[in-house]
């Protein structure tokens, strides 16, 4: 049974989440604020955080960031504010996913599954590919570099790495990579592909076009040859 943690100071939308999650199956917690979190997740550990952008004391945003720079679950933001630049700041720091609170708590279900689902994938044999100085392990979900370092890499830059490594050299237009790294249903968006883009530039330490090449008007190339391991 996964465990979830709902972060919410209203406590009607931490009860009715609650509730919905609870009714299929999974184990809630819940925390009116980032401090009640932060000892809910000492006491226990959790699989995923519905996590509230605008609270009193920490906003979401930047317990976001903090969960995810010390290697924590991943986090669902859960915001009233609904325009693309806040989705996109949600991404930015780091957020699986954006969720306004005008979806249904069905909707809120659907990723909560399809960020889990990514989690649960069965650990079979080593499944290990290398492009460059890299090694990737689709099967552990880990990215080494050529000090064999582990790569701290979110839930959703490891599934859009993930398809790049899976389809290399071949152009991947936004809606390809989203249906490849979220699935068919995902509510995600193109700008949030970007962004993961931006971020797997970084730690690939490729800030120009040579492990990622955009290509004007199609989508990104995966450039590197990418060889079983």
């Amino acid at each position: 049974m996964s465990k979830v943690l709902v972060v919410d100071d209203d406590i009607s939308i931490r009860t009715l989440l609650a509730n919905s999650l609870s009714a299929h199956g999974y184990d809630v917690c819940t925390a009116a604020n980032t401090i009640e979190m932060n000892q809910a997740l000492v006491r226990t550990p959790v699989d995923l955080i519905i996590l509230d952008v605008m609270m009193p004391g920490e906003d979401g945003l930047s317990a976001c960031r903090r969960l995810v720079d010390d290697g924590g679950p991943p986090v669902v933001l859960f915001s009233a504010l609904g325009e693309e630049q806040d989705r996109i700041a949600g991404l930015e720091f780091g957020a699986d996913y954006y969720l306004t609170k005008t979806c249904t708590p069905r909707e809120v279900l659907a990723n909560v599954r399809a960020v889990l689902r990514r989690q649960e994938r069965p650990v079979t044999r080593p499944e290990r590919y290398s492009f460059g100085e890299w090694t990737i392990d689709l099967s552990s979900n880990e990215l080494l570099d050529g000090h064999a370092t582990l790569i701290d890499l979110t839930d959703g830059e490891f599934a859009v790495l993930r398809a790049f490594v899976q389809h290399p050299r071949r152009v991947l237009s936004r809606d390809a990579l989203l249906e490849l790294s979220r699935g068919r249903d995902s509510e995600a968006f193109g700008r949030a592909i970007d962004i993961q883009v931006s971020r797997l530039r970084r730690k690939l330490r490729a800030p120009g076009d040579d492990v990622i090449r955009t290509v004007k008007h199609e989508g990104y190339l995966f450039s590197p040859q990418v060889q079983r391991a």
